[in-house]
């Protein structure tokens, strides 16, 4: 039984092979007369940032008041409605990514998600209950990923039925759009262990060169266009701020740090010029480098201009300035004359704050920087999402 299971998967995959080599490539050949790419699905690996419910689906779900404004209940998401990777979705005409690790009610046949909450380029030296960082490393997902290739289609193409119906055809491996929103907790593991700025930078090549192994990964299991997000002002989150108060100071205009900011800054401009390395690399894949960073600092440091109010105040949270208790996150309870009441209350409007949590942004803040980025202004190449197939060789 177990070798004729093997060979049955070695078919699939020799099949998937053929078919990624031989198939047809919409996408390119929409790119090629100047019009959208109409990828037919999305692949998409990083964080809490994109995650939308693979750490809920290990750990035990997200609790309310998270999924409020848009779900009107908890949806795997740490925001109140919905992320940048679900506006991305939304505006491809692809429905939300379901996680791969949830295994009730999830359809691929668009896509999977393979992000999860705190996980980070490099493997975590610790647990998530120590840390609150994920095992899932980027490493994993293209794992996760590979299986994901081999198991759906021999499951495909052998068993039929409704799960032709669950599950992408064989050439959109080829076709899709691969997403990347990662590397904020890589820098941020490194600081709560208490390391230095300059110790902090001195893992950053190290990242890159993990960050474009599992890349190429991608690409020879079929992945030929990727829209790669930088990360964030990590300077500007609360969580960041209160685990390194020595940190905090000294402040920019906007109130965020200027040490972890500086950090976040290097990270981009490296990984801006490992994007570049890879498109030389692989002159027939196209790989655009999108600056969130500049998305989101453009939102904190002129809040009041965009319609938000304290940038730096979270809307879920309890105490402190920044509405913000490390030990009791959003809908987290604390023990009150002996009984056990929820303290991490959602604010009354999320759709007037930046910060949902702390650590995340809330819908509103997200639906701001898909804005900015969507058209392809922020991004190198300038390209717009909808034609993200079209900067091969540029």
């Amino acid at each position: 039984m177990a070798t004729a299971a093997a060979g049955a998967a070695r078919t699939a995959a020799l099949l998937l092979t053929l078919v990624l080599l031989l198939a047809p490539r919409a996408s390119e050949a929409a790119g090629a007369g100047g019009g959208d790419c109409h990828f037919p699905a999305i692949f998409n690996f990083g964080d809490s940032n994109s995650d939308t419910g693979g750490l809920s689906s290990l750990f035990g779900a997200a609790p309310p008041p998270n999924g409020r404004t848009f779900f009107g209940m908890p949806a795997g998401r740490y925001c109140d409605g919905r992320l940048v990777i679900d506006f991305i979705a939304e505006s491809l005409g692809i429905p939300y990514l379901s996680a791969y690790l949830n295994s009730i009610g999830s359809n691929f046949t668009q896509g999977a998600n393979f992000a999860t909450a705190g996980s980070s380029i490099r493997r975590q030296n610790t647990s998530l209950f120590l840390s609150g960082f994920s095992p899932i490393s980027l490493d994993v997902q293209s794992w996760e990923f590979e299986q994901f290739i081999n198991r759906s289609q021999l499951v495909y193409n052998n068993k039929g039925g409704i799960y032709k119906e669950l599950l992408p055809r064989a050439e959109y491996f080829s076709q899709a759009l691969y997403t990347f929103d990662i590397g904020q907790n890589d820098i941020t593991s490194s600081y709560f262990v208490n390391n230095t700025t300059e110790q902090v930078e001195a893992t950053i090549p190290d990242l890159m060169e993990r960050l474009t192994s599992i890349i190429q990964d991608v690409y020879s299991l079929g992945g030929r266009y990727f829209w790669i997000h930088n990360t964030g002002p990590l300077g500007c989150l609360p969580y960041a701020l209160l685990h390194r108060p020595d940190l905090a100071a000294p402040t920019d205009g906007a109130g965020c740090s200027v040490s972890y900011n500086k950090v976040a800054q290097l990270f981009n401009v490296r990984l801006k010029e490992t994007v570049a390395s890879l498109r030389k690399t692989h002159p027939d894949a196209a790989f655009t480098y999108v600056d969130v960073y500049t998305a989101k600092y453009k939102l904190i440091s002129e809040a009041k201009k965009h319609g938000f109010d304290d940038p730096l105040l979270t809307c879920c949270g309890h105490g402190g300035r920044y509405n913000m208790d490390l030990n009791v996150g959003c809908g987290g309870k604390k023990q009150v004359n002996g009984t056990m009441v929820v303290v991490g209350k959602s604010c009354e409007d999320p759709s007037k704050r930046v910060s949902w949590d702390g650590v995340h942004f809330t819908e509103a803040a997200n639906k701001f920087v898909f804005d900015q980025i969507v058209a392809g202004a922020l991004s190198d190449p300038p390209v717009p999402l909808k034609r993200a197939c079209q900067s091969k060789g540029r």
